[in-house]
């Protein structure tokens, strides 16, 4: 009897025992990432760690997510207070070249445009939750609202801080539609540009001084403490990063700062964000909705930059290709590429990367002084 009794209880310890239908759905959902980043390879650096987390929060009993679990120990040590996201902006200033950007400072406007996305989501969040019922708070609207900045270390500081239940559907949505950016760009560019527009030919950028280089990053820096303060964490570290990069003194600080520092955190990172994909707080209503405001914010997004640069065109003395706009949200260095390729398509002659990268570096900017704001708004 004993031992049909401990059988027993060995039985219902197992996690086969006590799987539910929702965490293998879960695990599921997990499988698909990890699958998506090897055999598409959709943001293979982040799908794979956030899949292979999700699949170890909802292992049952495990406990995985729990304060003193392993995934819980993570969450707490970098995302629940900030730091992940901001260590990562160090590795990302460090990587980028503004030189495009301060070559033809006036592309920051199509940067600045296509943050439409952001505050279009912020309005159709709070619609929903009025009239659809799906009960956003204004920190949860702000939260998804962000999505629309193609930021993932952006969406995961705003939403840590105003709405940490809803990570793991944003911090998907966001990353999921970054990935898809060569996707869902191009028919929104091809859509509201004529074949002409299309085929515009932008004049050869000016040469950027190193000089100009070292001001740009502390220049920023002084601005943003002074317009927007709430958004100086964000900037602080984009910048600091800028500046180990183009001293030129610090080469060693640059390196890390890019390979070492950017590779570890994201993988702490990306298991973090998985351990948020819990069934029970993963499948919700609410998560479809998420995910739906996600798409609009990306579109939206890209349709306003695209038409600020047929204004700029139309106005303008120097001609500029509207498919440069679409390259304002943050998806660096993607968006810049996407446009580039379709430039290609309708002109052989049409190389329009390094004229796309301004605006592309400049919704990098816009995004976190974004964030900014909507943190000043509604914390």
């Amino acid at each position: 009897m004993d031992i049909i009794t401990s059988m027993g209880e060995l039985l219902r310890s197992t996690g086969v025992y006590n799987l539910t239908i929702n965490q293998l759905i879960m695990i599921l959902v997990g499988l698909l990432l990890i699958w998506l980043a090897i055999k598409k390879q959709f943001e293979p650096l982040l799908l794979i760690p956030i899949g292979f987390g999700g699949i170890l929060a909802n292992i049952p009993v495990a406990n995985m997510t729990a304060p003193d679990g392993f995934l819980g120990i993570i969450f707490h040590a970098g995302i629940s207070n900030g730091l992940f996201p901001l260590l990562i902006f160090i590795g990302v200033g460090a990587m980028t070249d503004f030189g495009p950007l301060i070559a033809n400072p006036i592309t920051a406007l199509l940067g600045g445009a296509a943050q439409f996305g952001i505050f279009g989501t912020l309005v159709g969040a709070i619609i929903l939750s009025e009239y659809a019922g799906f009960g956003f708070t204004m920190k949860d609207a702000a939260s998804i609202a962000i999505i629309g900045g193609a930021d993932g270390p952006t969406a995961i500081f705003v939403t840590s801080a105003l709405s940490p239940q809803l990570l793991g559907a944003i911090a998907v949505a966001a990353y999921s539609y970054m990935a898809l950016v060569p996707i869902i760009q191009p028919p929104i560019m091809c859509w509201l540009t004529t074949e002409d527009e299309r085929r515009i030919e932008m004049h050869q950028l000016r040469e950027v001084s190193a000089t100009e280089k070292i001001i740009f990053p502390i220049a920023v820096l002084i601005l943003c403490i002074l317009v927007i303060p709430d958004s100086t964490p964000l900037i602080g570290a984009l910048m600091f990063g800028n500046l180990l990069r183009e001293s030129g003194v610090a080469d060693r600080l640059s390196r890390t700062a890019q390979n070492e520092l950017i590779n570890i955190v994201t993988i702490f990172l990306g298991l973090a964000v998985g351990s948020k994909l819990s069934a029970t707080e993963f499948l919700r209503p609410r998560t479809l909705g998420i995910l739906f405001l996600g798409l609009l914010a990306f579109s939206v997004g890209t349709a306003a930059g695209v038409i600020f640069g047929k204004i700029m065109n139309r106005f303008g003395k120097v001609p500029v290709n509207p498919l440069i706009g679409a390259a304002g949200i943050s998806a660096v260095p993607m968006a810049a590429r996407v446009a580039n390729k379709v430039g290609l398509e309708y002109n052989e002659n049409n190389y329009l990367l390094m004229h796309a990268m301004g605006p592309n570096v400049a919704g990098v900017i816009g995004s976190a002084v974004a964030a900014g704001v909507l943190l000043a708004l509604v914390k």
